[in-house]
Parts: C-alpha cells; sequence; structure tokens
C-alpha cells in the first residue's frame, strides 16, 4: 500500500465520524486535537511523513513560538487556525508537548497571548453561507471534479461511485458533509485535498483547479454563489469557516 492510500484510508475513517465536540469534563487539548489535528496527524501522532510530520516525539514542539505561530499562521501543507484563542492553543499545545511520549512542558495562556499580539490580523471571519465563492468558479471546478473526482466520490458528491465493485467514499456536499465538516475551515479541507488527491496522484492539479473544485463542493450543499471568487490561498481560507445554515 502506497504513502497516499495509507493517508486516504486514515482520513476516510476519520472523516466518516463527526468532528469531536468537548464534552463536560473533558480534557480541552485532546479535545482541539481531535477537532483540528487527528485529521492528518492521528490519534497516536504519529502522521504519515512526508506529508504529514510526526507529533509523537517531535522536539520542535518545544520551541514555544514556532508551536504558537504555526498553529495560528500554518506553513508548508498546513492550515491555519486563526479562530483558535491564546487559551485554546495554550490547551492545544500542552496536549502536543505532554502526549503519547512528549514530555516537553507547558506553555501558559499568557505566552501564547504575546507571541499572538505580533501575528494578529484584523481580518473577518465569514461563513461559508456568506457567499464566499463566484457561479463561474463553481462551474470550473464542476468541469474538473467529472474529471478528477467523480469516479471515486460519484456524479452526485455522495461518495457512491459508478462502479459498484469500487469502495464507498467520503460524501464532498450536502448534509452529512456539513455535518462532519462543522466547526472546520475552508483552509483544512483545501490543503488536505492538495495533499491526498487524487488518491493516485496527490497534488497533481493546479492551486487554483483545487479552490475551484471547493466552491463546486459548496454550490451543491445548497451555498449561494456571491461576487468574489474563493483565493487559492490558506490564510483567506483559513477565515472561512463551516457553520449552520442562517
Amino acid at each position: 500500500m502506497t504513502a497516499t492510500c495509507v493517508a486516504w484510508t486514515l482520513g476516510l475513517a476519520f472523516l466518516l465520524a463527526p468532528a469531536a465536540v468537548a464534552q463536560p469534563g473533558s480534557d480541552q487539548g485532546q479535545e482541539l486535537y481531535e477537532q483540528n489535528c487527528a485529521l492528518c496527524h492521528r490519534d497516536s501522532g504519529a502522521g504519515n511523513p512526508p506529508t504529514f510530520p510526526a507529533l509523537n516525539g517531535n522536539d520542535l514542539l518545544g520551541n514555544t513560538a514556532r508551536l504558537v505561530r504555526s498553529i495560528h499562521t500554518g506553513g508548508s501543507g498546513m492550515p491555519p487556525f486563526p479562530t483558535l484563542t491564546a487559551e485554546d492553543i495554550a490547551a492545544l499545545g500542552n496536549y502536543l508537548r505532554n502526549a503519547w511520549t512528549n514530555d516537553l512542558g507547558r506553555v501558559t495562556t499568557e505566552d501564547v497571548a504575546a507571541i499572538l499580539d505580533r501575528l494578529e490580523t484584523d481580518a473577518p471571519i465569514a461563513s461559508v453561507w456568506d457567499g464566499v465563492f463566484t457561479e463561474a468558479q463553481a462551474a470550473r471546478g464542476r468541469a474538473i471534479y467529472s474529471g478528477a473526482c467523480a469516479l471515486c466520490h460519484g456524479r452526485r458528491l455522495n461518495g457512491a461511485p459508478d462502479d459498484p465493485d469500487m469502495r464507498s467514499t467520503p460524501p464532498l456536499a450536502r448534509a452529512r458533509f456539513l455535518r462532519i465538516w462543522e466547526g472546520r475551515s475552508l483552509a483544512t479541507l483545501y490543503q488536505y485535498t492538495r495533499a491526498t488527491m487524487p488518491e493516485d496522484n496527490p497534488s497533481s492539479m493546479t492551486e487554483q483547479e483545487y479552490v475551484d473544485i471547493v466552491a463546486y463542493m459548496l454550490s451543491v450543499g445548497g451555498m449561494s454563489a456571491g461576487d468574489d471568487e474563493l483565493q487559492a490561498n490558506a490564510q483567506s481560507l483559513a477565515r472561512v469557516i463551516f457553520g449552520p445554515q442562517p
């Protein structure tokens, strides 16, 4: 089995379960990890190098400034998480530093807040329901999807391939998809799709083609088009969040 297949299989298991929801008395850092990180880095922290680096045994997590910057602004193939507060990042950082075999000490909310003050931007947070793509972009995405994605994910984006001998795949639109992705950002969807799809040739399309496919997925899911296209930029996509329909 290739590394891509391993990543896809692990992602499939994760994507078929709804995002973790914090429960009273649960560990905040672990819940945040399950919500935002386990898709790529796995519950065990083993990741799938080199596409998704291992976090278990990763001494770079001990560098507080690097850790906060990586979570807040992303980097390379990692999406940014600008909606996480200083308290969230501190909780997540403490989990990462001390989970599995790691023993890298703790970080305070005050430490994180001081670093975020130097990184903060004023860009607003939007919802996928706010008209974040155009009709023309969704039309381009439909044409690309038909050639690159429909064979596995189905013409209706429901994860049911036309060939009955092929395995089912994650849905890419409508209610079940929205339940799975609620609370996550378009940046996470975009970066994960680029890194793992198509399964037999990941990262083979242009950045524009990937973001156009995302626009098509939203249109099939019932989101209305707007005046501006989605940009193939993780920083801007990180500020568009899947949430309940208004």
